[in-house]
């Protein structure tokens, strides 16, 4: 998990709570964003955004998290009902005339890695919202897993992308058991 320099001490002591984010670009809905298992990525992630923000002092710690009742996009179940909640979507908004999001990077490139992801936010956040509102026998999602695709071809012809991880959106952090900071020096920045 990347976090403010200034931040980690205090999230690792227990004297700070992790701040979910809430944008409407935020590819698995709003929660609190950690990659699974892939520090270095969550390393080349950092020194990104360090580029484009100097004032971003970044840290890269680790956490213990339990699932808890998961969204888990890398399961056909999980993709079916996604599926469903975009026709919902849909429908809402067609009745409504409002337009449907669209994912897009900030050059609106519709060959890229698409990083701004509105209507997958939007998806997830009528899924968690119809859920919620019909009072349905399903359990609010505690978390949302699902596996990014990104970056260039590992190599000419391949269907592997260079950046490719998994990440997780944590939505109730209750499910987060434990903070630490990593053995490896070499991902603290």
């Amino acid at each position: 998990m990347v976090v403010l320099k200034r931040s980690a001490g205090k999230l690792i002591n227990g004297e700070s709570a992790p701040t979910p984010s809430e944008t409407d670009y935020d590819w698995l809905g709003p929660g609190f964003y950690v990659w699974e298992s892939d520090p270095l990525r969550a390393q080349e992630w950092a020194y990104q955004k360090q580029r484009r923000d100097s004032c971003f002092k970044p840290f890269v710690i680790g956490l213990v998290v339990d699932l808890g009742n998961c969204l888990d996009l890398t399961t056909r179940e999980d993709l079916e009902m996604l599926k469903t909640a975009y026709e919902g979507l849909r429908e809402t908004l067609s009745t409504d005339d409002i337009p449907m999001p669209v994912n897009h990077d900030s050059r609106h490139d519709v060959n890229s890695d698409k990083l701004f992801r509105n209507l997958d936010c939007a998806v997830i956040r009528y899924l968690h919202d119809s859920i919620e509102a019909t009072g349905s026998h399903l359990a609010p999602d505690d978390t949302v897993r699902g596996l990014f695709q990104e970056g260039g071809e590992l190599y000419p012809g391949s269907a592997f992308r260079e950046k490719t991880h998994t990440q997780i959106a944590i939505r109730n952090l209750d499910c987060i058991k434990g903070i630490f900071r990593l053995p490896d020096s070499s991902v603290g920045i």
